[in-house]
């Protein structure tokens, strides 16, 4: 898919016209865009009918990240639907630099602005600054379409020649996607991440948005890495620079609840109890499995594998239990036939240190019944081995 630009200008979007037919297409059923298309041409300039439907497109792509109420006012670019930050993520992040007392942030690598609204809704002065044209544009348009343009100023600018000397604090967001996808990296992020560090050193307090498969053993001794997931999914990991060094900590959201880790040795290994806790995904980011072990008075069932297990069920926001029925050596034979004898129909499959797909072992199995069963595909002290359950 194009940029709105390849066909008209992206401000003839922002015209009575482009609004008007922006406001039709709110509801419309992509499944009839030829139909649609070729009534609303009789109408008005095809360009604009094809920019509008594109955009049309992407505002229903980023209800998921930003709500229907500010995805059908904003503006986005196929890149920018896809690599901004989550609303709740966003707001998160901002309340924090709104606790540490900043008043003005330098928002480099802005994208389209979701990281720049949260900030100024928080109450913040926010210079949003991207050095591409166009995302620069939409981003100016989305402080206005939320009147927000008062808080945030829009600079087309390479982030490496931006002065933040008068902000009390810099968020960088680097690119971490290229021509071939993403970028694992962490020096070939756009800006490095060790321009992304020194740009941190110069202010009170900074926030460096990186992949959350970046090593621990690169995180500066000075910041504070967190892990964030939203709702389940792990979303990014953040460093902070002047809040605590050397703390690690793991964030959920809705909440928020937030894990802090206290240098705790591994688990020790047990054999499998009555429950299972599958570890939120920013725990096992943030390696704070041995924290929820200690609070859940559990091990783990392999020395590699980060399932928990314990033999009294206790709550915690921090992991999923599963009451566990059946531990068998893997075999699809035997599996097979343990869910028809319980008329198992609906088969959750899970797997953690196994080379077997979910989808390849339900095609395999067949279930079919009445019943809902979960299957963990793990290894129990080294062993191959199948956990049945279910959700507690």
């Amino acid at each position: 898919m194009g940029r709105v630009t390849d066909l008209v200008p992206f401000s003839t979007l922002l015209t009575d016209e482009g609004q008007a037919l922006l406001a039709t297409l709110r509801d419309y059923d992509p499944a009839q865009e030829l139909a649609v298309a070729s009534r609303l041409r009789r109408e008005h300039p095809a360009a604009l009918v094809t920019a509008a439907l594109a955009q049309a497109r992407l505002r229903q792509r980023a209800v998921a990240k930003f709500g229907a109420d500010d995805a059908y006012r904003m503006y986005f670019t196929p890149n920018g639907v896809e690599q901004a930050t989550r609303r709740s993520v966003a707001a998160y992040r901002a309340e924090r630099f709104a606790a540490l007392g900043v008043r003005s942030v330098a928002d480099l690598c802005s994208g389209i602005g979701g990281d720049a609204i949260a900030l100024a809704r928080a109450g913040i002065q926010v210079l949003a600054v991207d050095r591409d044209p166009q995302t620069a544009e939409v981003a100016h348009a989305n402080a206005d379409a939320l009147g927000l343009a008062d808080l945030i100023e829009v600079r087309c600018a390479d982030v490496t020649e931006i002065d933040t000397a008068a902000h009390d604090a810099v968020f960088v967001d680097p690119a971490r996607r290229g021509g071939r996808g993403r970028i694992f990296d962490p020096e070939a992020y756009s800006p490095s991440l060790s321009w992304a560090i020194a740009a941190a050193r110069t202010r009170p307090h900074a926030a460096l948005k990186i992949a959350p498969g970046i090593p621990h053993e690169i995180v500066p001794a000075e910041a504070e890495a967190e892990w964030i997931s939203d709702g389940g999914d792990v979303k990014e990991a953040v460093l902070w620079f002047g809040t605590s060094p050397g703390t690690v900590g793991a964030t959920l959201l809705p909440g928020p609840r937030t894990l802090t880790g206290r240098g705790l040795p591994d688990p020790a290994v047990r054999a499998v109890g009555r429950f299972l806790y599958e570890a939120d995904g920013a725990v096992i980011r943030a390696h704070l499995v041995a924290e929820v072990a200690e609070e859940l008075d559990g091990g783990l069932i392999d020395e590699t594998i980060a399932y928990i297990t314990a033999d009294e069920l206790r709550a915690t926001p921090y992991a999923t239990a599963y009451e566990i029925t059946d531990e068998l050596p893997f075999s699809l034979k035997k599996l097979k036939a343990l869910l028809r004898e319980r008329e198992v129909g609906v088969l959750t499959v899970k797997k953690r240190g196994s080379a077997v797909e979910p989808e390849e072992l339900r095609r395999k199995v067949k279930p079919k019944g009445r019943n809902a069963a979960t299957v963990f595909l793990t290894r129990v002290a080294g062993a191959p081995t199948m956990l049945i359950g279910r959700p507690v």
